[in-house]
């Protein structure tokens, strides 16, 4: 006969002992992960603020962000005050006080002035990278997605697609290197005298001579948005599949092509998505520094790259600054002091900062098109 008392356990259930350990032990990790996190933060906030904040109104270091870049020239004047002057006031330091001893004089390279120009860089490297590799990860994820047939071929390259995921950023470099900067074809009327082949056009003196870009920030745009491809295009062809079909059947039953039903019925709807690997891309684009040593970053650089160009596309030509290889420069190459870390503690901490005002951004934007988007 049917026994109540049988289905009532007595006691603690079994296991119950070991999933509290279990459940302690993953709590433990994740919080110390956490805990790691907050303290690296912690760290580079404490360093870092003193470089850019100011107990003064408008309590930030405006110079620090909006100087160029500059030598740190530290002495003492005869009186025996201790002065910290970058090249440029340093310059007019000498020539105002001509005949003053200076004793104990040190040099410090990139550690004064400012870090506008690797700001300006970083910009604009992660602004173009994005915007090509967004231009052509969405197309290609819309044709892997809506027009290709399933295939051997067609599988084969979706797993080429993931692979490229997992190449180190250095070969990325190399590759940009030895293509965008020395071998991808420009129309030129001058050809370089390193041209690998140069084919007449039968225009003038025009020429198709593969040269490359050189050392420029087209060239490191394009590097930075191979690295990136395989998010865009995994992340897009995802969210262009997340869309119910019944979407697509009801456009092309009213008459639609494929291309409206994509454009008007598809791609609005999977934006969010998209915009989700754009986010994921900008972290990783600007925190890099390997490919764009190899192909548009400079240490040094007296101009912004906007100044003394002829006209505006002159810009895609011209070197950067960028804040990654710039800490890079403070840590590796330059004897460590007191001085350097400052200026290697305040661009870590305005480097993050952008990084955060770039992906909260990319946040906000697709939660106000979600918001409009419902199904």
């Amino acid at each position: 006969m049917f026994d109540p008392e049988k289905l009532i356990r007595k006691g603690l259930p079994k296991g119950y002992f070991k999933d509290i350990l279990v459940r302690s032990l993953l709590g433990g990790i994740t919080y110390l992960i956490v805990l790691i996190a907050v303290l690296l933060f912690a760290k580079i906030i404490i360093d870092g603020a003193p470089a850019i904040f100011t107990s003064k109104f408008p309590f930030v270091d405006i110079e620090f962000l909006t100087a160029k870049n500059e030598t740190l020239h530290v002495f003492d004047d005869a009186n025996g005050t201790r002065h910290q002057l970058p090249a440029s006031k340093y310059s007019e330091y000498v020539s105002t006080h001509q005949g003053e001893n200076i004793y104990n004089e040190q040099t410090f390279s990139y550690s004064g002035g400012g870090i506008a120009g690797p700001i300006a860089g970083t910009a604009l490297l992660t602004v173009g990278s994005i915007i090509l590799a967004l231009f052509f990860g969405v197309s290609a994820a819309i044709y892997l997605a809506e027009y290709a047939k399933q295939s051997p071929f067609i599988h084969a390259v979706r797993l080429a697609i993931l692979n490229l995921a997992g190449i180190p950023s250095i070969v990325f470099g190399l590759f940009g290197f030895s293509v965008f900067v020395l071998a991808v074809p420009v129309i030129t009327s001058t050809p370089s005298d390193r041209t690998l082949l140069a084919i007449p056009l039968f225009i003038n003196d025009w020429v198709l001579s593969f040269q490359g870009w050189n050392s420029s920030l087209i060239a490191g745009c394009a590097t930075l948005a191979c690295m990136i491809l395989p998010v865009i295009i995994t992340a897009s062809e995802e969210s262009l599949r997340a869309v119910p079909q019944g979407f697509r059947d009801a456009s092309l039953a009213m008459g639609g092509t494929r291309w409206q039903t994509i454009r008007k019925c598809v791609l609005p709807y999977s934006l969010p998505g998209i915009l989700t690997s754009s986010l994921l891309a900008i972290t990783r684009v600007a925190g890099e520094t390997a490919p764009i040593m190899f192909t548009a970053a400079v240490a040094a650089k007296d101009d912004f790259p906007w100044q003394g160009l002829g006209n505006p596309f002159d810009i895609l030509s011209s070197q950067v600054q960028a804040l990654p290889y710039h800490i890079y420069t403070l840590a590796a190459r330059i004897p460590n002091s007191e001085y350097t870390q400052r200026a290697q503690y305040g661009s870590v901490l305005v480097f993050l900062i952008l990084v955060a005002v770039l992906s909260f951004g990319s946040m906000v934007l697709r939660a106000k098109m979600r918001s409009k988007l419902k199904w």
